[in-house]
């Protein structure tokens, strides 16, 4: 290292942490915890999916539904940002644990 030449970082790329499925369903379980620690959240997640407790409890192992309150969460950045900041995830997180439990769309 040359002593007379200023300092340049090396840029890395910026690379998202790969999740496996048990990984983002972890992610969504905490959102599901997260929602549910929050009354007006809860409520306007009863209120626009329309799942009662029983409900929520016997979908909890269903990927579909977990990208779905993954999907609630995204809908609302201060949410998702509080929920990101509480858990200690990066704020990209719900959004790659959503593709990893998404359904894929069928092809055309």
């Amino acid at each position: 290292m040359d002593p007379f030449k200023p300092y340049q970082p090396k840029v890395r790329p910026l690379v998202p942490p790969k999740l496996s499925v048990e990984d983002a369903q972890i992610v969504a379980l905490k959102a599901l915890t997260f929602i549910a620690g929050d009354d007006a959240l809860l409520s306007r997640f009863v209120a626009l999916t329309g799942c009662g407790l029983d409900e929520v409890k016997a979908r909890m192992a269903d990927p579909g539904f977990l990208a779905a309150v993954l999907d609630f969460l995204l809908a609302d950045e201060p949410s998702l940002l509080a929920f990101t900041e509480a858990e200690g995830l990066a704020p990209e997180t719900p959004m790659l644990a959503h593709r990893r439990l998404a359904p894929e769309p069928d092809a055309l």
